[in-house]
């Protein structure tokens, strides 16, 4: 069964990249990046069917349990834009880009001086070099990782100035998960690529770990009152607990009003959350949003379009720099 989804999926990225993307490279006068755009077929061949994944799967749960009515559908395009841009492997191109050729030479340096790359599913030898208990933890140290990079976005005012975007959708949905400014993404994704290349990931495990983190990333994001109950809010992210993490006042601060923090940092685990004290599990369903927003603290422009949001942003960060200095 595996060999055989396995194969389809090999045939399907082959026939993606005949029929539309080898074509499309030549046409660009960039022949010399054949190699490289096969490669980069199989994150736009994921990223489409998570999409499909998204539109048939996560949007039944959304009409079957809304958590709240939708009453800002020109939000939720905006956020459907951010959702193409990330899921169609634009940014994980840009990565590829600018971390390969950075890390292969840091890589033969290394190997010339007489010490080898580290692989942490060495570890244990017989247990570990098995494909799914690797797999496993290699999904447990970058939830791990990106828990704590997480925290770190809510609490450095330059990197809240950028963060805050993806909190500040008033209306969260399923599409909400890459509602991010692309100089934040471009931090993310720079750290677990290196510590992709840094701990032995394999391409293929990485490609795994990308899509199932996302996939995840987009249920606890849907607008739906979903809750795993009692013990499953404990061993997975669930729409009400990520929730938690985007409602005003709640997932962005900490003791006290408008102090940087908050609570629910997990990706896939809440483990980090009960284990370093930022947990919150109370079965309610809040508005989200960033309180600077409210007309009452202030009314805060976040921008509604794509590049108003990406300009905003940027003016924050020099406003949260100046702050500083």
């Amino acid at each position: 069964m595996i060999d055989w989804i396995s194969n389809t999926f090999d045939n399907l990225q082959l026939a993606l990249y005949e029929s539309v993307v080898q074509p499309l490279v030549f046409g660009l006068g960039f022949g010399n990046l054949l190699e490289d755009a096969f490669d980069a077929t199989r994150w736009l061949l994921l990223g489409l069917m998570q999409i499909a994944f998204i539109l048939v799967g996560v949007r039944v749960l959304e009409r079957r349990w809304p958590a709240e009515p939708v009453t800002d559908p020109a939000a939720v395009r905006t956020d459907v834009v951010y959702t193409l841009i990330h899921r169609l492997g634009l940014v994980r191109l840009a990565m590829f880009f600018a971390i390969e050729p950075l890390w292969d030479s840091m890589s033969g340096a290394l190997r010339l001086a007489g010490l080898s790359t580290w692989q942490l599913d060495g570890l244990w030898p017989g247990v570990t070099d098995i494909g799914w208990v690797s797999l496993l933890l290699y999904l447990i140290v970058f939830d791990f990782v990106g828990y704590w990079l997480h925290r770190a976005q809510h609490q450095f005012n330059w990197w809240w100035a950028l963060h805050s975007l993806h909190h500040s959708q008033r209306q969260m949905t399923m599409w909400s998960d890459n509602r991010n400014h692309l100089l934040d993404d471009v931090l993310m994704g720079t750290a677990f690529a290196l510590l992709a290349r840094f701990i032995g990931v394999e391409p293929g495990q990485f490609v795994a770990i990308t899509v199932i983190t996302q996939l995840h990333e987009s249920l606890q994001h849907a607008n739906a009152r979903i809750s795993f109950g009692a013990v499953g809010e404990r061993l997975l992210v669930s729409p009400r607990f990520h929730r938690l993490h985007h409602s005003i006042g709640i997932g962005h601060e900490s003791g006290g009003r408008g102090t940087l923090g908050g609570h629910n940092f997990g990706v896939l685990l809440p483990l980090w959350d009960v284990l370093f004290r930022t947990s919150n599990f109370d079965n309610r369903f809040d508005p989200t949003g960033v309180r600077d927003q409210l007309p009452d603290e202030g009314g805060r422009d976040y921008g509604r379009g794509f590049w108003r949001q990406q300009g905003l942003g940027l003016v924050r960060l020099v406003t949260s720099y100046r702050k500083t200095t």
